[in-house]
């Protein structure tokens, strides 16, 4: 059975998010909500988890996992950007972007994109995420809770943990999430192209 965490959506409790990461650590997948919708999420060189991800909505060896990361610098450690890319992407940091970049060596091959090598990553701008990312110190490897057959992602923690008691390790609730993704960026060429329109606005790439 999943642990269920309800954690203040402001101040979120230091025990509680100790305890989710310590779930984290421990090769476990939890759910987490973001400033989008909720995540799926794993530790970066957790193989087993990724699988259990692709298990739980139906996904491909294709899929693209996205690093959910804590800030700038850190996300600077995992993707290359130019100068001319800076400004841009950093203004739309955190918010519900994600952006594809070129990787580097940081980055688990499996992650990457086979031909182009890039990465999906983000900066959520919501506090539990942020907490959860902190205590962690890396990023973590995430997908849109998004269950097979489903248009929309779920928005309450407790329909979470019922419908995944037996599939996650952890469901992190603090209130309601919102439902839709965020809006994706790929950068991988140098132009802006917008793959997804999301919930973040598309007008600053167009």
């Amino acid at each position: 059975m999943a642990r269920y965490f309800d954690v203040h959506p402001v101040n979120p409790q230091a025990r509680a998010i100790g305890q989710v990461v310590g779930v984290i650590r421990d090769g476990g997948v939890v759910a987490y909500p973001t400033d989008s919708c909720f995540a799926l999420g794993v530790r970066m060189g957790d193989k087993d988890g990724l699988d259990r991800i692709r298990e739980i909505r139906h996904l491909d060896e294709r899929h693209h996992f996205t690093l959910m990361c804590r800030d700038f610098a850190q996300l600077g450690q995992f993707v290359t950007i130019n100068n001319a890319l800076f400004r841009s992407i950093k203004a739309a940091t955190p918010g519900p972007y994600t952006f594809i970049l070129p990787a580097t060596r940081e980055v688990p091959r499996r992650l990457l994109h086979p031909k182009k090598k890039t990465v999906g990553v983000r900066i959520p701008d919501h506090v539990v995420a942020q907490a959860i990312l902190a205590e962690l110190g890396e990023p973590l490897v995430s997908s849109t809770l998004l269950l097979p057959g489903e248009d929309e992602p779920m928005t309450q923690g407790w329909e979470i943990k019922e419908a995944l008691d037996h599939q996650v390790d952890a469901v992190v609730d603090s209130g309601e999430c919102g439902t839709e993704p965020t809006t994706v960026i790929d950068f991988s060429d140098g132009e802006a192209e917008v793959l997804r329109a999301g919930a973040g606005d598309t007008t600053r790439f167009a």
